[in-house]
């Protein structure tokens, strides 16, 4: 190996130089093909603190190696820890043939520093695919066969990209899989059943996991076989992996196995805007049922931060109502623009009845419809005729909602009212990026329209939308299961705005504040 780094201090630090090493002679993309993004020390650290093994022998298991951060900084800190502490049995996974010689001097520079404490490693590396390699154990739900060993410790920054559906990885992995795959959560899921009694996963990935369709089989599995105990939160996306330029929001999250009809147990929520004030976390702590609903469909997992989150999730949860009991829908449009070419045009003829309009993305602001707005490649018509007839729904009044935000938009929920007699025809199309929200057997009236428009809009539902979503996706999935207020509450806040006849955000947000009292909450300003 070409390179000369001092073979001293701290195993982390040295496999951290390692790592940079390596970054240096493979370009960004072999990185991103891998999912590769090596952990930060601090955030190594961090992780291993998680731990309270203090058992003589350990066995540990580290699915996704890399040049061995993780593993090196959790030894140092049971050993720092753990007086008891003899021997480490260690299992680590990698796969990419550039790395192993570098894992493995990784890991030879660790027993090195280890027997200098009169600590024994017997450490095995593997180059198979971890997924693969232990696809036998997603079968099992509850039940462990007596016969295998597992691990006390399994610690783990898995690799993040999306996985066709015809992988074999996803086709191992079915039970856990209910749309497209993320490759982090099968890790994570075949981890879970890795786990010793008592034994502690510890990840750091994306936080996409805690809501949406997705990912909906995946929580169901794993939160029957494990209990959250620790959830650290990355509010920036920028800062925690920088250096390879992760645009993620991330959580590391620390669980054990679960004991058979184990009840509810506490969660400490931490967060940081990053690396600079790791050492300075915020930390509230809640119950488990608290923040997961074990009881409903989704199980989705929320993750307030600070006192104004807490009572902002607290008041959702005070509530009855949804989309489903109001007799409401939510779909996804059904113009995909590519397939829909033939259909598509720039311009309106004039006194045209085959012509409908189409709404885009960019059509759709807070509590309006920008419309006809150009756009190269983006004609705002659509043809009426046989052929187009699947594509097109009926023009009656709806919540035009963007599916996708922008990574800098302020807000997650971006929703705007659209009212029949906007356009004479019968009907209208609407973008595959936009969601609309209607009442299959009948009308939205006007003020339950603007009302619902309101709530979507401001500042309460994105602070609320934000303690589980950390994506830029809206999921149709998550706004059914959102909490409402009364309908005759939304039709108030949609009647008072209707009559001061300004829909600007500012006025919205005060209007849906007076309602529920939350002006001083939200510092709004």
């Amino acid at each position: 190996m070409n390179m000369e780094i001092n073979e001293s201090g701290l195993p982390s630090n040295y496999a951290d130089k390692l790592g940079l090493y390596y970054t240096s002679t493979v370009s960004q993309e072999h990185k991103k093909g891998k999912g590769q993004f090596f952990t930060p020390v601090p955030i190594a650290k961090l992780m291993s603190s998680y731990s309270e093994n203090q058992n003589e022998r350990i066995r540990i298991l580290d699915p996704g190696c890399g040049t061995g951060i993780l593993t090196c900084a959790l030894i140092e800190y049971l050993v720092e820890h753990n007086s008891n502490l003899q021997s480490i049995d260690l299992t680590a996974y990698e796969t990419d043939f550039n790395l192993i010689s570098i894992s493995e001097k990784s890991l030879s520079f660790l027993s090195k520093w280890l027997q200098e404490k009169n600590i024994k490693l017997n450490y095995i590396l593997l180059i198979n695919d971890f997924v693969l390699d232990n696809s036998q154990y997603l079968s099992q739900k509850n039940i462990f066969p007596n016969s295998r060993e597992l691990f006390d410790i399994i610690i783990c920054n898995p690799p993040y990209f999306k996985l066709s559906k015809e992988d074999i990885r996803a086709k191992v992995a079915k039970i856990v899989v209910s749309g497209q795959p993320n490759i982090y959560s099968i890790f994570m899921a075949v981890a879970a059943n890795l786990l010793n009694k008592q034994g502690e996963i510890i990840f750091i990935t994306p936080r996409s996991f805690a809501s949406g369709n997705y990912f909906k089989a995946f929580r169901e599995f794993f939160f029957r076989l494990v209990k959250i105990d620790n959830i650290h939160l990355f509010v920036s996306r920028k800062d925690t992996f920088s250096r390879d330029n992760v645009l993620q929001e991330l959580v590391i999250m620390k669980g054990r196995r679960k004991i058979q009809n184990e009840q509810t147990n506490q969660i400490h929520v931490s967060s940081s805007s990053g690396l600079k004030d790791l050492e300075h976390p915020v930390i509230k702590s809640y119950r488990s049922d608290e923040l997961i609903d074990f009881n409903t469909r989704e199980k989705m997992l929320h993750l307030p931060t600070n006192d104004t989150e807490e009572q902002v999730v607290n008041l959702f949860k005070s509530w009855n109502g949804n989309l489903n009991k109001y007799h409401i829908q939510i779909s996804t449009g059904p113009v995909v623009a590519f397939r829909a070419k033939e259909f598509i045009e720039d311009e309106y003829y004039n006194g045209s009845k085959i012509l409908a309009p189409l709404f885009w993305l960019h059509n759709v602001n807070k509590m309006i419809l920008e419309y006809p707005l150009t756009r190269e490649n983006k004609g705002q018509y659509i043809r009426i005729q046989n052929e187009s007839m699947p594509l097109l729904i009926p023009n009656k009044n709806y919540i035009l909602l963007r599916r996708f935000s922008s990574k800098d938009d302020k807000s997650r929920l971006i929703a705007a009212p659209y009212f029949c007699n906007y356009f004479a025809a019968d009907f209208i199309g609407v973008e595959n990026k936009v969601n609309y929200i209607y009442r299959p057997k009948g009308h939205l009236g006007r003020s339950e329209l603007v009302g619902l428009c309101a709530l979507l809009n401001s500042n309460l539902f994105d602070t609320y939308f934000r303690t589980f979503n950390g994506n830029v996706n809206v999921s149709a999935t998550e706004l059914r299961e959102m909490s409402l207020p009364p309908v005759e509450t939304i039709q108030e806040i949609g009647n008072q705005i209707i009559l001061s006849n300004n829909f600007l955000p500012e006025n919205v947000n005060n209007v849906v504040n007076e309602f529920f009292e939350t002006a001083d909450i939200l510092n709004e300003v």
